[in-house]
């Protein structure tokens, strides 16, 4: 594998003074964090997915989720005021964030995003965030996470 690239993400975690382990894989087309999982031989409830979302008003939103589980876009909507949350069209996405979707990352996104946390994230010992670029994740504790996006903590996992 080639050397990690340096993202707007990692520009900003290294600023910050996070920890993190950069890690390469290598990237499927619609692979998700199931070949993230699979790649870097951790669960995929470790691996953190960057959904950029927008509200009834077209307002945009970061929602952090575990690889395995998926967002209720309902109770989404209820915590935090809105009537409907649903995800970004791609090109949508990219245009808010400045990332190309399967490399969004969460940190040093294009405009100041308000962010939202699945709570368990927080019970991690270690997760795996996408670094700002596709095959890249950024490895570190989920609380120098919160401490640099200052999210909003939600409970909107769809458990089966």
């Amino acid at each position: 594998m080639s050397k990690a690239p340096s993202t707007a993400a990692t520009r900003l975690l290294k600023e910050h003074k996070v920890p993190f382990l950069e890690q390469l894989y290598r990237y499927e087309e619609h692979g998700g964090t199931k070949v993230c999982a699979r790649e870097c031989n951790v669960h995929e409830h470790c691996v953190i997915k960057t959904l950029i979302m927008e509200d009834e008003n077209a307002r945009p939103l970061v929602m952090l989720m575990h690889g395995d589980l998926e967002v209720s876009t309902k109770a989404l909507a209820r915590q935090i005021g809105c009537k409907t949350v649903q995800i970004c069209k791609p090109d949508v996405a990219n245009k808010h964030s400045g990332y190309q979707v399967g490399g969004t990352s969460p940190f040093g996104t294009r405009k100041a995003l308000p962010v939202y946390m699945e709570r368990t994230i927080l019970d991690l010992e270690r997760i795996l965030l996408n670094g700002g670029s596709r095959g890249f994740l950024v490895a570190m504790d989920p609380k120098d996470a919160v401490r640099i996006l200052h999210p909003v903590l939600v409970e909107v996992a769809l458990h089966d």
